[in-house]
């Protein structure tokens, strides 16, 4: 039996999600709090990666896809527009983080003050390593 899902005409489909990353990424994105429509398709056969996850988003293209790199750096983000794809990138590990995750020390600021976000930038992409722009502690992305 063939499933069939419809293809976008507007917004952006994320592809070559790692099967069973697709899940993640969907909660990380708050996709089930949204009015508009989107679909989730896991464990599709791919020639790539044997099995792979696929989300579609309908006419929206502002969805923050920085945490994507951090689940899954190998990730395609298609941007669909009048039904064909206008754009394709490659997601990687993002250089600079805001507001995504926590600082690992405990005495910082971005975890004691309500009006701070944690902030980070990378500094080693193959362990997925931050480093905090308030107290310097180095912090692993972990999904």
């Amino acid at each position: 039996m063939m499933l069939t899902v419809n293809s976008i005409k507007n917004g952006i489909v994320i592809d070559h999600i790692k099967s069973g990353n697709g899940l993640k990424i969907f909660e990380k994105l708050k996709l089930i709090e949204v009015d508009y429509p989107v679909v989730l398709l896991m464990n599709v056969e791919s020639s790539k990666l044997g099995r792979k996850d696929i989300i579609k988003i309908q006419d929206r293209t502002d969805v923050n896809l920085d945490i994507l790199g951090l689940i899954d750096p190998d990730i395609t983000v298609n941007i669909i527009k009048d039904g064909k794809m206008i754009g394709k990138r490659k997601v990687g590990v993002p250089q600079n983080v805001k507001g995504l995750f926590k600082c690992s020390n405990p005495r910082c600021i971005s975890n004691n003050d309500l009006y701070i976000q944690p902030s980070f930038k990378l500094v080693d992409d193959k362990n997925v390593k931050y480093q905090c722009e308030y107290c310097d502690d180095f912090t692993k992305y972990k999904i």
